[in-house]
């Protein structure tokens, strides 16, 4: 049987930069993995070249190949370094080309359509990663409907500004995060024109002191509009995922979102669908497909995109989001939450092969006529 990439990765996973503690697949250091046959192939892209650690790592990841999947297979490692002028042709992972450096990857949750469950999906994916023991910002793009504020049950803070003229997220369940609702009055709606809004989605990326995160989730606002072309622009994406719940009406608007992405360069790592199916409680065995069944493994099968996850029907998922408390956070056994932490990994796994496989998104151009 053939090697997959996923199985390469997870043999990879085992070797810890120990400067940094953590994982080369996780760091990012994996870069243009090719396999044919028995013959596989990549580049270990490497801090400091003079590094203990740079001798070892070509050695140390062929040794955790071979004992996880056999020695019967033909490891090429090459290495080359992040540092300046020793390597420049590997590019860097996801948002590494962006201002904030610490950030390995940034994911765009987004929505061709209102309703879906986006901000729910967003909110307790940031959970599920945190739980996993990944370091984890969520920041709020919809400036004119942020609804983090109320899911995280933080309605009366307010982010700090450091010395160096950066804004202080807030932290909650291990997230950090930022949105438009901690900073105007709850009552009052934002009435801005698009070039007010595009700047200030502009400082939530750049003007953040977000730290060293494994994953900056934003949560989009549903469409296609100028909040998504501000953040196509702006960062390095690492990818989307799109939302849909199973009806049509839901899963036209998602095929737009799709080839949005697509249309910018933007990898889609894969689509969730949300309400799936109801579970009464008293009769766990049942399920009711109150919105249609499949609908979106569907999608993602025409659209050769990865299906990540279906997402029940639970009545204290809207009751949890309702108190401030998400589900992932106070239920952690439930049908809902398990669901979460599947797609949560889903993504992580399709990131991890993204990186390695595919360069970096670089921010793009649009020039109007």
């Amino acid at each position: 049987m053939a090697v997959t990439p996923e199985q390469i990765l997870q043999a990879l996973s085992s070797v810890v930069e120990p400067e940094r503690g953590r994982d080369i697949v996780r760091l990012g250091m994996v870069k243009g993995m090719e396999i044919q046959g028995n013959a596989v192939s990549f580049t270990i892209v490497l801090k400091d070249p003079r590094s203990t650690f740079a001798k070892e790592a070509p050695d140390a990841a062929r040794q955790a190949i071979h004992e996880a999947l056999g020695n019967h297979l033909d490891v090429q490692i090459e290495t080359d370094s992040e540092m300046i002028g020793l390597g420049d042709d590997v590019p860097m992972s996801g948002a590494e080309t962006t201002k904030s450096s610490g950030i390995q990857n940034i994911i765009a949750v987004a929505s061709g359509k209102g309703g879906v469950g986006k901000s729910t999906v967003a909110v307790n994916l940031a959970v599920a990663l945190v739980q996993q023991g990944y370091e984890v910002g969520l920041a709020d793009t919809d400036i004119y409907g942020p609804s983090i504020p109320t899911m995280f049950g933080i309605t009366d803070e307010k982010p700090r500004v450091s010395q160096e003229r950066k804004i202080l997220p807030l932290e909650k369940y291990g997230v950090k995060l930022l949105s438009m609702g901690f900073m105007v009055d709850p009552n009052q709606a934002v009435i801005w024109r698009g070039p007010m809004v595009s700047s200030a989605v502009k400082q939530f990326l750049n003007d953040t002191a977000w730290g060293d995160l494994d994953y900056l989730i934003l949560d989009l606002p549903p469409g296609t509009g100028d909040i998504q072309l501000t953040i196509v622009q702006t960062v390095s994406l690492t990818g989307a995922v799109v939302v849909s719940t199973p009806q049509e009406v839901a899963l036209a608007d998602a095929r737009k979102g799709v080839a949005m992405f697509e249309n910018v360069n933007v990898p889609v790592l894969g689509i969730v669908e949300n309400m799936a199916y109801f579970t009464p409680p008293d009769l766990p065995d049942r399920k009711y497909y109150l919105f249609g069944q499949g609908g979106a493994r569907r999608l993602a099968d025409e659209l050769d995109v990865p299906f990540l996850g279906e997402i029940p029907l639970e009545q204290q998922v809207r009751e949890t989001g309702d108190m401030g408390t998400p589900v992932m956070a106070l239920h952690p056994d439930s049908a809902s939450s398990k669901a979460f932490d599947t797609a949560a990994t889903n993504i992580v796994a399709q990131i991890a092969r993204r990186n390695a496989e595919q360069p970096a998104t670089s921010p793009i151009e649009i020039l109007y006529r």
